[in-house]
């Protein structure tokens, strides 16, 4: 990893926006226990980028890249993990 410069808190703060981004819908969903307009497709792609994206932090020793990964992983798991509890349409396809 390249000494801390300027373009380290610029990842960071870069990767604690993206991060953040996930707490609304998160909430909502958690609030109002309804998941339904989510796609299944979409959240599933994402948790399959943010593995990538972590495989590739720690290949190339980056804690930005790293640190906003897991977090983002974890609240993306978290909406999955209620799509799948607030799931009430079996037939449900998006």
């Amino acid at each position: 990893m390249e000494d801390f410069n300027f373009i380290t808190p610029l990842g960071l703060f870069a990767g604690v926006l993206t991060t953040i981004a996930y707490l609304p819908q998160l909430i909502k969903t958690w609030k109002t226990k309804s998941a339904h307009d989510l796609s299944w497709s979409m959240l599933i792609v994402l948790c399959t980028g943010i593995i990538l994206w972590l495989v590739y932090g720690f290949y190339v020793h980056d804690i930005p890249i790293i640190a906003a990964n897991i977090v983002t992983f974890i609240f993306a798991g978290m909406i999955l993990m209620l799509k799948i509890r607030y799931k009430s349409d079996p037939s449900e396809e998006n």
